[in-house]
């Protein structure tokens, strides 16, 4: 089961409120604030992709380009010893710290 739903490319969270009984969620990775509702899934997923055409439409209206879910770049802050390890162990294997760190994430979700 996942907590997530999709549409154009772009993903929510899917949360409940028992207080209130009703599904709730925003659009996850961007950096404007969507939020959508429902009382049911079919209502939720309407609102969700609502949501995001709206967003579209009113970046669109605004001349402002949509952020993109997710770029492809983030900062990782780890152990300076556990660097040392990786940057290494990717010299001693012809890859890049880049290829590894990505070949290691791939492995741990893929």
């Amino acid at each position: 089961m996942k907590n997530t739903m999709s549409y154009k490319g772009y993903f929510g969270s899917v949360e409940f409120s028992d207080e209130d009984n009703v599904f709730f969620g925003r659009i996850i990775g961007i950096n404007d604030r969507i939020t959508f509702e429902g009382s049911d899934v079919k209502s939720l997923r309407g609102d969700f992709e609502n949501a995001v055409d709206e967003y579209l439409e009113t970046c669109s209206q605004l001349g402002k380009e949509p952020d993109k879910t997710y770029k492809g770049t983030f900062n990782v802050r780890i152990d300076p010893s556990l660097h040392r390890q990786l940057a290494v162990f990717s010299a001693t294997n012809g890859k890049t710290l880049n290829a590894t760190v990505e070949d290691a994430i791939r492995n741990y979700v893929g």
